[in-house]
């Protein structure tokens, strides 16, 4: 870890007015934090950690905490890869380029709402914004018809699957379960032959990998799935870096006869993941901050997404620790988040 950062670390640790102010800003906003250190091994490091941030040229003076544009969806496409093309929403004949132009035609000009200082910079609830980010995912589709794919629909922890790779297919995806005027429970009774089930994990960790926009994320993604690999399996959790096949299992449609009904039965579902202790690692397209490598972005069944930049292994024991597994945000790491705000609860885990 540079020097950069770790006197940041220390100042945070010793209490310095600033750090002091981030902590005390992220409480009163009612976000689960704690005042953990980033780091768990000594410095330098005495672990073997792979520290790519001292051969990269990673941004450790900028402000991270503000960084992150407001979303009220962010869609994760299968596609079995690491790298893409530079713009995703630009790469014809693509779920991504399809459905940016379904979401420009249909999608809300909404603007996000300003928080008037209730919130730190950065940080929203999914509800004050229209905007659709669209990304590119190394998962797999489960369909064998290779025209179809696979999305992962946030902060809902939802998962759609046969989303065919038209132009019709992106307008069957938008109104079925991406449209701003949908919970997340979208539509139950429809005419397309989508399926949709929870997403089945404890955890969702998000890696940019995407070299072709910037090569420091490609750097340092695998790296850091690693380290989380090795990190959780030490705490007994079951990892996975692709997406289980879920098309075996009874879809949410197939048990719901109503939007009611399925409200309640997701609701039953997500709240059961937290004892799984099962998570699901992927690599994922450009997703801004690139200067701040590692990205890495964790979601909560509950729909919390924390975005934590400047990651290396270093800080990966800590994170699986307080974030992963105790719901606690690291504020020095934070680049910004969705729906982290929990009133009179002490975790992101917590309904």
């Amino acid at each position: 870890m540079s020097s950069a950062l770790t006197g940041k670390l220390k100042a945070f640790v010793l209490g310095s007015p600033n750090a002091k102010k981030v902590y005390q800003n992220l409480q009163a906003a009612d976000i689960p934090v704690t005042t953990a250190e980033c780091r768990s091994c000594a410095d330098p490091c005495d672990q073997d950690h792979d520290d790519f941030s001292s051969r990269l040229d990673i941004d450790m003076d900028s402000d991270m905490l503000g960084s992150v544009k407001p979303y009220h969806r962010q869609v994760v496409i299968s596609t079995g890869k690491t790298d893409w093309a530079n713009e995703v929403t630009e790469a014809e004949g693509t779920l991504a380029a399809f459905l940016n132009t379904v979401n420009t035609s249909l999608g809300t000009s909404k603007k996000p709402k300003s928080n008037n200082g209730s919130s730190p910079p950065g940080v929203f609830s999914h509800t004050e914004a229209g905007r659709l980010a669209i990304l590119n995912g190394s998962h797999k589709p489960f369909s064998h018809d290779e025209s179809e794919e696979t999305v992962i629909v946030l902060p809902d922890f939802m998962v759609v699957s046969g989303v065919p790779r038209t132009l019709a297919g992106a307008e069957a995806l938008w109104k079925a379960a991406v449209d701003p005027s949908l919970d997340r429970a979208g539509v139950t009774t429809r005419t397309d032959n989508l399926n949709t089930w929870v997403l089945p994990y404890s955890c969702l960790i998000l890696l940019c990998s995407h070299k072709r926009r910037d090569k420091r994320c490609a750097v340092a993604a695998p790296i850091l799935e690693q380290a989380f690999h090795q990190y959780l399996e030490r705490e007994g959790w079951e990892v996975h870096t692709d997406l289980h096949d879920l098309t075996s299992e009874p879809s949410l449609e197939s048990q719901a006869s109503s939007t009611t009904e399925k409200g309640q039965l997701i609701e039953t579902q997500l709240k059961s993941l937290q004892a799984e202790h099962k998570a699901l690692i992927l690599k994922n397209s450009h997703v801004g901050g690139h200067k701040f490598a590692g990205n890495c972005i964790i979601y909560t069944p509950r729909g919390a997404g924390v975005w934590y930049g400047r990651v290396t292994p270093h800080e990966v024991e800590s994170i699986v620790k307080h974030t992963i597994i105790d719901g606690q945000v690291l504020p020095i790491i934070l680049r910004g988040g969705v729906d982290l705000a929990c009133r009179g609860k002490k975790s992101l885990y917590d309904w």
